[in-house]
């Protein structure tokens, strides 16, 4: 098993950092014009689209516990070689900690050195860098990488 993990605290209440999860306008300002698309229920299908619509990622909702607890079956669909390592799981757990949202991502494939949990291991402290920033002051990060071509 590979697993990537990311812990950080934001300065909102855990409701608003949730519906920044799941809310594909608000998610397009800190996810570099990436959107997701789900009805984020379990059993529900989910994609992320690139701004040109292109699918970059999809899957399942496995649980969703508003605003506490989101699973998702998660496959990169752009990249043959992340593809082909299958679907990975990906886990956000967010806790009220005073005037802070803990945001915990644990992202995990049952496969030992996987090139998918590789490269979500640069991407994820962007995106969460960049919700961190947006919800506290505002202004997402610039991006900071770009969507591949083809």
């Amino acid at each position: 098993m590979s697993q990537f993990v990311y812990v950080t605290y934001i300065r909102a209440p855990k409701e608003k950092v949730w519906d920044a999860l799941t809310n594909p306008e608000f998610m397009r300002k800190y996810w570099f014009g990436m959107t997701q698309e789900s009805e984020w229920k379990p059993g529900a299908s989910w994609a992320m689209k690139f701004s040109d619509g292109r699918v970059a990622d999809a899957g399942e909702v496995l649980e969703s516990d508003p605003p506490r607890r989101l699973v998702l079956k998660w496959r990169n669909e752009f990249r043959p070689e992340l593809k082909a390592e299958g679907f990975s799981r990906c886990v956000y757990e967010l806790e009220q900690d005073g005037e802070t949202t803990k945001l915990v991502v644990t992202h995990t494939i049952e496969k030992e050195n996987a090139k998918l949990i590789e490269a979500v291991s640069g991407g994820w402290p962007k995106v969460l860098s960049s919700l961190k920033s947006l919800l506290e002051t505002g202004t997402a990060l610039p991006e900071i990488h770009k969507p591949p071509q083809g």
